[in-house]
């Protein structure tokens, strides 16, 4: 065997996983979905709690959904990411700890 013919693989492995296009599309239908059901919780929690808190948790947890869908489209996936989960994570806990 020569030395080049040592250099070439023996087998060739693809690649698994998402492709960075299919990635940030999951990530914008993500915060497109949860930006909708985070708009029918509001709408559920305001016509049983009318309260400012209330329309100020929801309504950053919907700003914070544009953010992701903004960031997935310029290619932050991973950054997309932990921000939807840790601010939809602390949108929830802020609604079952504090508000009424």
């Amino acid at each position: 065997m020569s030395a080049s013919e040592q250099d070439i693989p023996e087998t060739e492995t693809e690649p698994t996983g998402l492709t960075p296009r299919q990635a940030r599309l999951l990530r914008i239908v993500a915060g497109s979905v949860l930006l909708v059901v985070t708009a029918a919780v509001l709408g559920v929690r305001l016509a049983s709690h009318t309260s400012v808190l209330v329309v100020g948790v929801y309504g950053l947890a919907m700003i914070l959904c544009g953010v992701v869908i903004e960031l997935s489209r310029n290619g932050r996936t991973r950054l997309a990411t932990w921000l939807l989960v840790g601010g939809l994570l602390t949108a929830f806990a802020l609604d079952w700890l504090i508000l009424p």
